[in-house]
């Protein structure tokens, strides 16, 4: 970025300092997404790998720089309800904009709302196994991801951080997500905190300018990738499996997960407003970013062996790993140095659509009932895992980045 601090860029604002990056962007980078494909229908087009949260960011490093963080984290414990009024003792500027961030956008649809409800009650089991296995193993290929996540505070404590993510899962499945009894909103406010908190800490790391290839982390561009990891991928793998879904319910899942990336501080130039869009946007910017790096492999290792230290028989470590290099692919698996199984892998292979035929009753009975039994309780496990990590737990502005 040459001359271009990170704080010059801020005091610029997000916009400012886009056009002022645009013109070290790449081609192979190039950002070609139209904005009339967005929620918001247009916007000015500016590449989000140079853009990132001109609210929330000065005002975050301002906290840190002043060490308001701990009193600040402490108030913020007890506000846990969407509907709950924020703590009082907050500074003005931030309680000023907590408020503005809390609200849902015009275009949110209650209705709509009601029917993701829906849609999560019959296919809970399966979206608690692919946030899991899918999009949290496809997070450790996400260069840009894996490298903020392991020189960040979360990289210190995977449990903690794991936890977190599936907290933000958890409340986006629950039944009041978000409405005033729900978590949803507060879970998403308090994480757009921690990334403006990330943005400034990271780069102040020693490891980081050896490893990155950006000045600052989570852009606008980095944080719709993550997106794409979770919906995008999520009901890519459903249709794989011939899932049957409903028109209004797939459209109202995607709705659920837009205003996810709203309230997250995503700008609505850059949110899909459709399947057809999110899936050209990600063969886009999620597609080709997938690659290897040794700190992606060590949290791949971590997070199956998280899983594995639970439940050593149906969920083991070579379990999951199958699982993953069958979400995956083989480059992928290959990538995280995943070993192959001479059972599970082509047990999964040849028997996983006709398992999800028969449980969505598609199909006879065609399976020995040990096949069934076991991916049956698999699936039951592997999900009751990934939600038994959204225990109560504090989302909280990280005040250093990973130990050294």
């Amino acid at each position: 970025m040459g001359e271009l601090s990170r704080r010059n860029m801020l005091k610029a604002g997000g916009a400012l300092g886009a056009l002022g990056a645009l013109s070290i962007a790449t081609p192979a980078h190039a950002w070609t997404w139209s904005p009339t494909g967005s929620v918001a229908g247009t916007g000015a087009g500016l590449d989000p790998r140079w853009v990132w949260d001109e609210e929330a960011d000065p005002l975050v490093a301002a906290l840190l720089d002043n060490g308001d963080v701990p009193r600040v984290n402490e108030l913020l414990r007890a506000w846990t309800k969407n509907g709950q009024p924020l703590p009082a003792g907050l500074p003005e500027d931030l309680r000023a904009f907590m408020e503005r961030a809390r609200q849902l956008p015009a275009w949110a649809d209650q209705g709509k709302l009601s029917l993701a409800v829906e849609f999560n009650k019959k296919r809970g089991l399966y979206l608690g196994l692919l946030y899991g296995l899918a999009s949290g193993m496809m997070s450790t290929v996400i260069p840009k991801e894996a490298r903020a996540v392991y020189y960040s505070q979360g990289g210190a404590d995977m449990k903690d951080r794991i936890s977190k993510t599936a907290k933000l899962g958890y409340d986006i499945m629950s039944q009041n997500a978000y409405r005033p009894d729900g978590e949803m909103i507060v879970t998403c406010v308090k994480t757009r905190l921690v990334h403006a908190a990330v943005r400034h800490l990271l780069p102040q790391s020693p490891h980081w300018p050896d490893v990155a290839d950006e000045d600052i982390p989570i852009s606008q561009r980095d944080m719709m990738v993550t997106w794409h990891s979770l919906p995008t991928t999520v009901m890519q793998k459903l249709a794989a499996w011939k899932v049957p879904i409903p028109a209004g319910e797939s459209e109202a899942f995607l709705h659920s997960w837009q205003l996810c990336a709203h309230m997250l501080g995503i700008k609505d130039e850059y949110i899909p407003a459709s399947w057809a869009e999110a899936n050209s946007q990600a063969e886009q910017v999620l597609t080709p970013v997938l690659a290897p790096t040794p700190e992606g492999v060590k949290l791949a290792d971590i997070l199956l062996g998280l899983g594995s230290s639970v439940d050593a028989g149906i969920l083991s470590k070579p379990i999951l790993g199958a699982f993953t290099r069958f979400m995956l692919g083989d480059e992928i698996a290959g990538w995280l140095k995943i070993p192959r199984e001479p059972v599970w892998d082509p047990l999964l292979r040849l028997s996983w659509k006709p398992f999800i035929a028969v449980r969505e009753g598609l199909l006879p009975f065609p399976l020995a009932p040990e096949a069934y039994w076991l991916f049956d309780e698999f699936l039951r496990k592997a999900t009751l895992l990934f939600l038994s990590e959204a225990r109560p737990i504090s989302i909280e502005i990280p005040q250093t980045n990973r130990p050294s």
